[in-house]
């Protein structure tokens, strides 16, 4: 019987239960019996794992029945109930998500979620900067400039930079750190190391082995434009970017509390301290005590460890279900570059790309890659050169010829065809059909409203010909904001349909989210990593890919990509059909 399960973890799950009851619509006398249940848990005086060790009668305690009496048990016992895991599969991920938002409760959210359809917090921002909120009964101007305020940080921004770009100056800087006297390690932490689409500044940490110069180091480094502080262990500078960064020194004893504490997220980082709380421990920066003895702090894995935790790995320390997926033990196997054995979202020349066919599958090949599909845009793109039947029938013969004489690499032959405004696909099935599989994108009126938007992607997964789903929102980071779908019920189309959704990696969509990954496992469609390749340098893009996989707790049998040639055949095939 698992130790760590204290009252208030109970009573949490119970309050939770009747959240989401009271999301999907369910009786108000259960709704209450499981609020009236949470209540009288947190005043008892006894804890529940006592009472269970002892068999002492559960449902002997006010308003506690012979069925919440059970699931009491069922916590304590298994550190699980049966009833919250399916309430959370019946629901979209993202919706616990929402509870948290100042000023929505349970009611609020089950409005939000049945009048427009909201499923994430990005999605609600949406809805509140596009004026949608204030029109459900209940709401008004002023609670929708709440939302806005409270989920800004959800909206792609000027102000935050791209992971592609705040990448290799946090690269520049570690190196240039690294070989100061003194300096032991040099890492980056915070959202980038999370692995966010967009950073708004830039974390690093240095251990250091006694007195080192490294503070001194840094605000003069030659990028810095404005030195916003200096002190004896941390300092915050502006690059000539615009870019700012924030440093912090420790020594070697609280490196692993410190590189924990400002990775965050925020919200992690409460729940840990919460945890701890609860076992008479104490969690800060600087490691991990109890009263005034350290007895952890020199490794993530030693913080971790103290509190009853198995590691969890960065990008999942977002507060969504990762630190009760680690005590039971059922935490995603990160996925890795190398599972992908494919690339199903590439263009060559043909149509926009810079190099030939040749230059690409040599480039997938370096990527250590055993097959991609080429993939020009179709006719209605005509700023992307699309192909017209007559020159997809040339490529399909050329790429045919290819094969023939290829040996250990396989390119498979398909099209990126627009959905058009009414569903239809931009090319005819006379054409489609001579291909591996069909990619289908939208790249004109992505304003159109939800419901419409909606359906006319639902109509498309209904052709014949339709395999997956490209770049599912359309958002652009700094460009364009993500159309307003019912991505739930495109998710479950897809399921039904037999087809799949892509994760595009390049750094200006990474598209799926987090959330919508997660939704997609959540529904059991498989989901295709691929970099959208334009030229042979974005096959680099897939890392990217891997690492908005993680986010959303993608394993490898949850991408389509990680099968085999031989293995992956028959699922495209059943979506030519």
């Amino acid at each position: 019987m698992p130790i760590s399960i204290q009252n208030a973890e109970v009573a949490g799950v119970f309050t939770e239960i009747a959240d989401l009851l009271e999301i999907e619509g369910a009786n108000p006398f259960r709704i209450r019996a499981y609020r009236n249940a949470a209540r009288t848990i947190g005043t008892l005086s006894r804890s529940v794992h006592s009472m269970v060790a002892h068999g002492e009668d559960l449902d002997a305690l006010p308003g506690i029945g012979i069925d919440l009496a059970a699931k009491m048990t069922e916590i304590v016992s298994t550190g699980r109930c049966a009833l919250l895991d399916r309430l959370r599969t019946e629901l979209p991920s993202g919706i616990s998500e929402l509870l948290e938002v100042p000023g929505l409760g349970p009611k609020r959210v089950r409005a939000l979620h049945h009048e427009l359809g909201v499923q994430s917090v990005e999605q609600l921002h949406c809805a509140a900067r596009d004026g949608r909120i204030q029109q459900i009964a209940g709401f008004g101007a002023r609670l929708q400039q709440a939302i806005l305020d409270a989920t800004a940080a959800h909206a792609p921004s000027a102000s935050r930079t791209r992971i592609d770009v705040a990448e290799p100056v946090a690269e520049a800087l570690m190196a240039t750190l690294v070989g100061v006297p003194g300096v032991e390690r040099v890492v980056v932490a915070g959202s980038l190391r999370r692995r966010r689409e967009t950073i708004g500044d830039l974390d690093l940490l240095v251990s250091l082995n006694g007195d080192a110069p490294v503070i001194d180091r840094f605000v003069h480094g030659e990028d810095v434009r404005q030195i916003l502080s200096h002190g004896s262990t941390r300092a915050s500078v502006v690059l000539r970017n615009g870019l700012q960064v924030d440093l912090r020194a420790v020594e070697r004893a609280s490196f692993g509390a410190a590189w924990l504490y400002f990775t965050g997220s925020k919200a992690h980082n409460i729940a840990l301290r919460r945890l701890a709380q609860r076992q008479g421990l104490k969690i800060n920066e600087y490691g991990v005590f109890r009263g005034g003895e350290r007895v952890a702090g020199d490794s993530e894995e030693s913080v971790y460890r103290a509190v009853g935790l198995r590691f969890i790995e960065p990008e999942l320390r977002e507060n969504q279900g990762e630190i009760e997926a680690s005590r039971q033990g059922r935490l995603p196997v990160p996925l890795q570059l190398a599972d992908l054995r494919g690339d199903l979202h590439v263009h060559t020349r043909e149509s926009d790309g810079h190099d030939a066919l040749e230059a690409m599958v040599k480039a997938a090949r370096e990527h250590g890659l055993d097959y991609l599909a080429v993939t020009e845009h179709s006719r209605r793109l005509a700023v992307g050169r699309g192909l017209d039947p007559a020159r997809l029938a040339r490529q399909i013969d050329r790429i045919d010829r290819f094969n023939e004489t290829s040996t250990g690499f396989t390119v498979l032959k398909g099209i990126e065809v627009d959905i058009l405004e009414d569903g239809t696909l931009d090319l005819p099935d006379s054409i489609l059909k001579r291909l591996d599989l069909v990619v289908g994108a939208i790249h004109h009126r992505l304003d159109l409203p939800r419901d419409r938007q909606t359906e006319r992607v639902l109509r498309a997964m209904d052709q014949r010909c339709f395999t997956l789903l490209a770049h599912p929102v359309g958002r652009l980071f700094g460009e364009r904001e993500a159309c307003d779908i019912d991505l739930l019920r495109v998710l479950r189309k897809a399921k039904q349909r037999g087809c799949f959704v892509e994760l595009n990696s390049h750094p200006s969509r990474l598209d799926l989210d987090d959330t919508a990954c997660r939704m997609a496992r959540d529904e059991g469609v498989l989901v295709s990593i691929n970099s959208d390749a334009h030229s042979t340098l974005d096959f680099a893009h897939l890392r990217l890919g891997i690492g908005q996989a993680r986010r959303g707790w993608l394993e490898k049998s949850d991408v389509l990509n990680t099968r085999s040639l031989q293995d992956l055949r028959p699922l495209l095939a059943r979506t030519m059909t």
